[in-house]
C-alpha cells in the first residue's frame, strides 16, 4: 500500500523564510536596470537605406561604453545576491 503524506498548512503567524532579503531583491532590480541601460546604449546606428553604410554603429558609445556598462551589471547582480540580508 502507498504511505499517505499529510501537508500541513502554513500557519498566519508563521514567517517564511526566503533565500534573500528584500534590500538584495531591490539591489538585483537595480542591477538588471543597468544592463537593460547597457543594451539600450548599444541599440540603433542602422540605417534605413541597405545600399548606405552607417559608420555611426562604430562610436565608442556601442562598441566600448555600452559593453563596460552590461558588465558592470552583471557585476552589480552578484554582489546583489551574494551581499547578506540583514536579520
Amino acid at each position: 500500500m502507498a504511505k499517505k503524506i499529510t501537508v500541513e498548512p502554513v500557519k498566519s503567524n508563521e514567517k517564511l523564510d526566503f533565500a534573500l532579503g528584500k534590500q538584495n531583491y531591490i539591489l538585483l532590480l537595480i542591477g538588471f536596470g543597468i544592463i537593460l541601460l547597457g543594451f539600450l546604449l548599444m541599440m540603433g546606428g542602422g540605417s534605413s537605406d541597405p545600399k548606405v553604410f552607417n559608420e555611426e554603429i562604430f562610436s565608442f558609445r556601442r562598441i566600448t561604453l555600452a559593453p563596460i556598462i552590461v558588465l558592470l551589471g552583471f557585476a552589480f547582480e552578484v554582489y546583489a545576491i551574494m551581499k547578506k540580508p540583514k536579520e
